[in-house]
């Protein structure tokens, strides 16, 4: 079983175990009552102890990390996954458009979700960071186990996570750089599309352009808050919707997705502490749909 591990400071002399594990190793009291109930899964200097149990400077306190119940409900499918990075806390996974992170049956077996639980196994939980529209190509953040995907969730929207997309909008903005602040909620409980409303959940973007073609821009764009369909909805309410976007701009022969592509991605490793940063290159139907212009 997978485990990390802390030595006690001498500052921390005292300190109970389970009061060691929420301060300095950042589990949640309902997943320290389940590892109670786990052979092995809380120990210290090798023995298992109760999370009452008060520690000396020097111990070494290990517990399990790695999902005991595991389960990945989407079906296996067989579909070629590239992966940026990988160890054996998380991957960076280079999406390809026309895969949706997860869902219902209905949506198909073409899942980010189902291509994992063929490679991993059903007895390995999905954990993805952040989810990107099926539409929406580049970078993406999975982690292995519960433990790790809730260090990189608290991350999200902080200086620590930063992630920036690329896309090829209609027209030129102005001013060429600014932030978008308007709230979003889902048209109505049927409804997939999102639009901008006063009772929305505060929403908050900023764009750069980085370049200009006749009636076309390439714009970076970096979302600070996470709502569904974000940047599509922000880039259409200022008037500059992404070319290929059916649902907030309109359909094109120009390329048969909307042109957003996530291609940076940047993180601090919640087990080694180490700061990561992947960058990933427009891919080919962005890349030729810019080139025409």
């Amino acid at each position: 079983m997978q485990k990390i591990y802390y030595t006690v400071q001498e500052s921390e002399t005292g300190w109970r175990v389970d009061g060691l594990m929420k301060k300095k190793l950042f589990f949640g009291s309902n997943k320290i009552a389940s590892l109670k109930r786990v052979d092995g899964g809380i120990c210290l200097d090798g023995k298992q102890v109760y999370t009452n149990v008060r520690v000396r400077a020097g111990e070494v306190l290990s517990v399990i990390i790695e999902d005991v119940d595991g389960f990945n409900p989407a079906p296996p499918v067989d579909i070629p996954l590239s992966f940026f990075y990988e160890d054996e806390y998380l991957v960076v996974l280079n999406k390809q458009a026309g895969l949706a992170t997860q869902g219902p049956p209905e949506i198909g077996d073409r899942t980010v979700a189902g291509a994992i639980s063929f490679l991993w196994g059903r007895e390995k939980s999905f954990h993805p960071i952040s989810r990107l529209d099926r539409g929406t190509s580049g970078l993406m953040l999975i982690a292995k186990n519960g433990y790790v995907h809730d260090r990189l969730r608290r991350q999200l929207h902080t200086e620590e996570l930063c992630r920036k997309y690329l896309a090829v909008v209609r027209g030129i903005p102005h001013p060429p750089a600014a932030d978008i602040d308007l709230p979003i909620k889902r048209e109505n409980e049927e409804s997939l599309k999102r639009i901008i409303a006063d009772d929305g959940k505060p929403s908050l973007s900023h764009y750069v352009t980085l370049e200009t073609k006749g009636d076309t821009s390439l714009v970076e764009v970096t979302p600070y808050t996470g709502r569904t369909h974000q940047i599509r909805v922000h880039m259409s309410a200022i008037g500059h919707p992404i070319i290929g976007d059916w649902l907030y701009g309109e359909e094109t022969e120009e390329i048969s997705r909307p042109a957003l592509h996530s291609y940076l991605l940047t993180f601090l490793h919640p087990i080694s502490g180490k700061i990561l940063t992947f960058t990933s290159s427009l891919p080919s139907d962005m890349e030729l749909l810019w080139k025409k212009k």
